[in-house]
């Protein structure tokens, strides 16, 4: 029974991880259409600015996390401007192409220039553990999931309750009805896709607290990311947050019940039951 508990505790505490992956590729699903292939990428790319950040200049991964997931924030931004807009009104599989290409990209660069070797951090609370009734509790992991949780929390209340976020929200329901209001969708589209990296900024920055990285590190966590956003509901940001956490304790189940090579059986299991009988996605997909 302990081992069953522990199982559901992992589980959940790295699915709030993936709920943070998901809920940027959600946004910018949300607010462009446009599925970010290199959404992956961006997170390992974050975690190497993460490892430099932290052998070069000694800063604690948390205390690096702001200044990375503001230079993502910078770097989606750019990307949107000079990339992205040339494919917003093309069909469905140009997009899908570009950010596909642009993740090989960013793949092989980083293969290039940091070589395929496995690389991590050292923190003071690495090893540290809560011990609750038996059931042993990574601080690092814990640590992440509530970071994870405020920013889930955040996100919302800026998109629900500031102006920008209204705005945001607006363009991504309606552009046309938006642009005749006086908003320009294509800053909009700028913001959405900057916030979008800024959150694999923030991910990338926690999963080094415990994690290592190398060049193909982002695609299992961008997969599974895609998984909760279908999951979830494509564009809906709680179904992304609540999908993660679901993904998260099916994986943890997965491997507790069968094995862990195994772990995505369950997951992608009930991923296609949802296809099946919900094709829409658990909550529906709705931006919200």
């Amino acid at each position: 029974m302990v081992a069953f508990v522990q199982a559901l505790v992992n589980g959940f505490l790295i699915g709030g991880i993936y709920a943070l992956i998901a809920t940027g590729l959600s946004l910018i699903w949300g607010v462009m259409r446009i599925i970010n292939w290199a959404h992956g990428a961006m997170v390992m790319f974050s975690m190497y600015l993460i490892y430099f950040a932290n052998t070069l200049l000694g800063l604690d991964p948390l205390i690096a996390l702001p200044l990375v997931a503001l230079t993502m924030f910078c770097i989606g931004y750019i990307l949107q401007w000079v990339l992205m807009e040339r494919i917003l009104n093309r069909p469905l599989i140009s997009k899908l192409a570009v950010t596909f290409g642009l993740m090989v990209f960013l793949e092989n660069l980083a293969l290039f220039l940091w070589s395929p070797n496995w690389r991590s951090v050292n923190v003071a609370y690495g090893t540290l553990s809560l011990h609750v009734g038996g059931i042993s509790i990574s601080f690092p992991r814990f640590l992440s999931f509530i970071i994870a949780l405020v920013i889930a929390v955040g996100l919302f209340q800026f998109l629900n309750r500031t102006e920008l976020g209204r705005v945001i929200r607006a363009t991504a329901q309606n552009r046309e009805a938006a642009s005749l209001m006086g908003v320009n969708p294509y800053t909009v589209y700028r913001l959405a896709f900057g916030l979008g990296l800024a959150l694999t900024g923030v991910a990338g920055s926690l999963l080094m607290t415990f994690y290592y990285v190398f060049p193909k590190v982002g695609f299992p966590f961008a997969l599974t990311a895609y998984v909760v956003v279908v999951l979830g509901g494509l564009g809906n940001l709680k179904g992304a947050v609540l999908g993660g956490l679901i993904l998260g304790i099916a994986e943890a189940l997965g491997a507790f019940l069968i094995a862990p090579p195994l772990k995505g059986l369950v997951a992608f299991g009930i991923f296609m039951l949802v296809l099946f009988f919900k094709p829409e996605g658990l909550f529906g997909g709705v931006t919200e």
